[in-house]
């Protein structure tokens, strides 16, 4: 299952707190450093395509509507 972009982001400031914290060792910092980078890719993935989907519905109607991202 995908997670949602508001549970990738939680995850993110979790690791980032730790981070900043500077209690974690150079191994566990170094894990924590890529998993966070993951999370941030997919999380500006995630907001490219919502604004690609806004910006299409947008030019399709020129108008603007409400519309709905399905994940």
């Amino acid at each position: 299952m995908e997670k949602s972009f508001e549970d990738a982001l939680k995850e993110l400031e979790v690791i980032v707190k730790e981070l900043e914290s500077g209690n974690v060792e150079l191994d566990g910092a170094i894990d924590k450093y890529t998993e966070a980078m993951k999370l941030a890719k997919y999380c500006s993935e995630k907001l490219n395509s919502a604004t690609a989907k806004v910006n299409k519905i947008l030019t399709e109607n020129k108008e603007l509507i409400d519309f709905e991202i399905n994940e």
